[in-house]
């Protein structure tokens, strides 16, 4: 019976192949995604690079992303409500930001805009 342990591990790599595993509280939090963009008041001058943070304002957990060239930022998040915050430079204030937004699996949240003025002499 030399082969009988090989037999053993070959029957148990195909049966947990077939069975996806257990199923964990985490897994029935799919959620789904948040997604904006950042403009000046200018809405043709977008803004890249800067960081933004999505709360769940339930538990305190933080998220954070990066806009792209175009100012756009999109990420995934579990189900829950968030309010979603934007990294200020000297010299900006907020025109408009997103109002807290609720996500519910498969949900695509993709109005989350933020609109910042920018002083003259502001900036970094």
């Amino acid at each position: 019976m030399r082969f009988a342990p090989v037999l053993l591990v070959g029957m148990a790599i195909a049966s947990a192949a077939c069975h996806p595993g257990p199923i964990l509280a985490q897994d029935l939090k799919v959620g789904g995604t948040i997604a904006g963009i950042v403009k000046t008041s200018d809405a043709s001058v977008s803004i890249p690079g800067r960081r933004i943070s999505v709360v769940d304002v339930a538990t305190g957990e933080r998220r954070d992303t990066t806009t792209g060239a175009d100012g756009g930022y999109t990420i995934q998040v579990p189900k829950g409500k968030y309010r979603i915050d934007l990294e200020l430079r000297g010299g900006e204030t907020l025109a408009r930001r997103p109002e807290p937004t609720q996500i519910n699996n498969g949900d695509i949240d993709g109005s989350r805009d933020f609109v910042i003025i920018v002083r003259a002499g502001g900036g970094d």
